[in-house]
C-alpha cells in the first residue's frame, strides 16, 4: 500500500539519521520544554485521513525534537549511559523491517540460533563461567524477577506456580545501595516488600559480608527460611562493588539462590584486570549485565545467565497445543527462558555490533571510559572546593563542591541547585544520588563517543557555575 514511495521516504529518514548522528553535539544534551508543552502540541484527536511523509517529519523536527534529551550527546553524563552505535542503528533497521516474532525456534531458527550464539560469546568476552547458561532479556529488573520467581519456585519444587501462596516464610536480602528493581522484584513476585532485608554497608557503600550472614541467622532462630541474596557488581548510586565472591559463600553455606546484579558494571568484565577481582562468580546461580549500557548497543538487550536452565525452563514453561512443535526437545524455545511470550530480534544487534567493533575495540573504549572517570575524580581530589563522597572502582564519580563554610543541610540546598543550573544550561546533564544523607552529584563518563575533551567542557563549567 505504501511501498510505493517507501525506498525514497527510508533514504530520506536515512540521511536525517546521519545528520543526527554527525550534530548530536549541537543539541542541548537535557531536553528544555517544560511539562506539557509537548503534549499541547500533539492534536486531541487522530486525523480522519493519511498526511503526507514529509508533513510527518517536519513536525517531528519542530514538535518532537525540542521534547527529547539527548542520550547518545557526548556530555551526557547522567543515570548511567544507554549506549548505541551505527552498526547497532543499523541492525535495529533491519529488525523492523524483518519484523520478526522470536517466541519460538520455529518462528526464527535464524534469531533463536543467533541468541544461543551471541550470549556464548558475551560469556567468552566476559570470562564468565562455563557452566553458565545464557539469554536475553529486555532489561536487568526482568532478569531478576526471573531470578525470584525461579528460586521461588525451586524452593517449593514448583507449588506456587500451580497454588499459590499458602504462607510465605521466605526471606530476601540485598545491600542498602541495592537498585530499587530488587524491591520491586520481591513484590511482583508474591514475598511481599517487607520481608526483604537491606544489609548494611562499610564505608565503601558495599555490603558487610558478616551483617549478611548475622540477618541469615536471625532469621533462622526465628523460623523463618532464608532464599535468595543479591550481590551488586556495581550498585546504582555510586558503583560500589559488594565483596562478590564472600557473598558467593555465604549463599553456599545457608542455601540461598545467589543473584548477581551487574546490570552496567559487569560490561567492564571484558577487562583482564578487572575480572581478575573475582575469583568465584561460578557459586552464583544468576547474573545479568546490559549491553544495552555500557556495550554500545541499542536498548533493549540485557544478557541473562543462569547455572541451572532446567529450572528456569521448569518455572516459565507453559505450552498450549497452538505452540507445539515437533523440533521442541532439539532446540531453545526462548519463550519458555522468561516472562514474556513475544520476543524481539534483539540478538541481530548484538551481531552486528560485535563484528564490526571486534573485542579489542570494545575493550579500549571501556578503558578510556575509566580513564576518564579516573580523571576526572583526580580533578575533585586535588581541588579545595571539591570532595569525594565514594570511591571510584570505575567510570562513575560522586562528588560534591562544599567550600568549608556551610552546614550539610546547606550543602545539599547548594549542590542539588548547582547540578539543577548545569542541566538547565543544556551544555551537560548530571543526576544526584544520596550518600550518608550528602547530595552527591554523578558524573558517568560512558557515552560511546566521549572525549577528553567533554570531560574537561564539564568540570570547567562545573567550577565556573559553582564559583557563582
Amino acid at each position: 500500500m505504501y511501498t510505493s514511495k517507501f525506498r525514497e521516504q527510508a533514504h530520506q529518514l536515512v540521511d536525517w539519521m546521519a545528520d543526527y548522528l554527525e550534530n548530536t553535539e549541537q543539541y542541548p544534551v537535557k531536553s528544555q520544554v517544560k511539562p506539557g508543552d509537548i503534549l499541547a502540541q500533539l492534536p486531541v484527536f487522530p486525523p480522519d485521513e493519511g498526511e503526507s511523509f514529509n508533513t510527518i517529519l517536519s513536525d517531528f523536527d519542530s514538535k518532537i525534537m525540542p521534547g527529547i534529551t539527548h542520550w547518545q550527546h557526548p556530555s551526557f553524563f547522567a543515570y548511567f549511559p544507554a549506549t548505541n552505535s551505527e552498526p547497532s542503528v543499523l541492525a535495529e533497521m533491519l529488525t523492523a523491517t524483518l519484523g520478526t516474532q522470536c517466541m519460538m525456534w520455529v518462528t526464527s531458527p535464524a534469531a533463536a540460533e543467533m541468541e544461543e550464539r551471541m550470549l556464548e560469546w558475551l560469556k567468552i568476552m566476559l570470562h564468565l563461567p562455563d557452566t553458565w547458561h545464557g539469554v536475553i532479556q529486555d532489561t536487568a529488573s526482568t532478569a531478576t524477577i526471573c531470578a525470584l520467581l525461579t528460586a521461588r519456585e525451586v524452593k517449593t519444587g514448583f507449588s506456587i506456580n500451580e497454588n499459590g501462596f499458602e504462607n510465605n516464610p521466605y526471606r530476601i536480602y540485598c545491600s542498602e545501595q541495592a537498585h530499587s528493581s530488587i524491591e520491586k522484584g520481591v513484590g511482583i513476585a508474591g514475598f511481599g516488600r517487607n520481608n526483604l532485608r537491606k544489609i548494611a554497608c562499610d564505608e565503601e557503600f558495599a555490603m558487610i559480608p558478616a551483617e549478611l550472614e548475622r540477618a541469615i541467622l536471625n532469621d533462622i532462630e526465628n523460623g523463618l527460611t532464608p532464599l535468595f541474596v543479591v550481590g551488586a557488581l556495581g550498585t546504582t548510586g555510586s558503583t560500589a562493588i559488594d565483596p562478590i565472591d564472600e557473598i558467593g559463600e555465604i549463599a553456599k553455606k545457608y542455601a540461598l539462590w545467589y543473584h548477581i546484579d551487574a546490570a552496567h558494571s559487569g560490561t567492564a568484565l571484558i577487562l583482564e584486570e578487572f575480572r581478575s577481582r573475582f575469583k568465584k562468580l561460578d557459586l552464583a546461580d544468576s547474573f545479568v549485565f546490559n549491553p544495552h549500557k555500557w556495550m554500545f548497543t541499542n536498548f533493549d538487550c540485557s544478557a541473562y545467565y543462569v547455572r541451572d536452565k532446567d529450572a528456569l525452563i521448569n518455572t516459565f514453561s507453559m505450552t498450549p497445543e497452538y505452540l507445539r512443535t515437533r523440533e521442541e526437545a532439539q532446540v531453545n524455545n526462548y519463550k519458555d527462558w522468561g516472562i514474556q511470550l513475544g520476543r524481539r530480534f534483539r540478538a541481530l544487534k548484538l551481531w552486528f555490533v560485535i563484528r564490526f567493533m571486534g573485542v579489542n575495540e570494545i575493550k579500549a573504549r571501556i578503558r578510556n571510559h575509566i580513564r576518564l572517570g579516573q580523571w576526572f575524580a583526580r580533578q575533585i581530589e586535588d581541588h579545595h572546593d571539591f570532595e569525594l563522597l565514594a570511591p571510584v572502582p570505575l567510570n562513575t564519580v560522586c562528588f560534591r563542591y562544599n567550600p568549608g563554610q556551610y552546614d550539610e543541610e546547606k550543602l545539599n540546598e547548594i549542590n542539588e541547585a548547582l547540578m539543577n543550573t548545569l542541566n538547565d544550561s543544556g551544555k551537560l546533564f548530571m543526576t544526584h544520588t544520596k550518600l550518608n544523607g550528602k547530595i552527591a552529584l554523578r558524573l558517568v563518563a560512558g557515552q560511546t563517543n566521549v572525549e577528553q575533551h567533554h570531560v574537561e567542557e564539564a568540570w570547567n563549567l562545573i567550577r565556573a557555575e559553582a564559583k557563582k
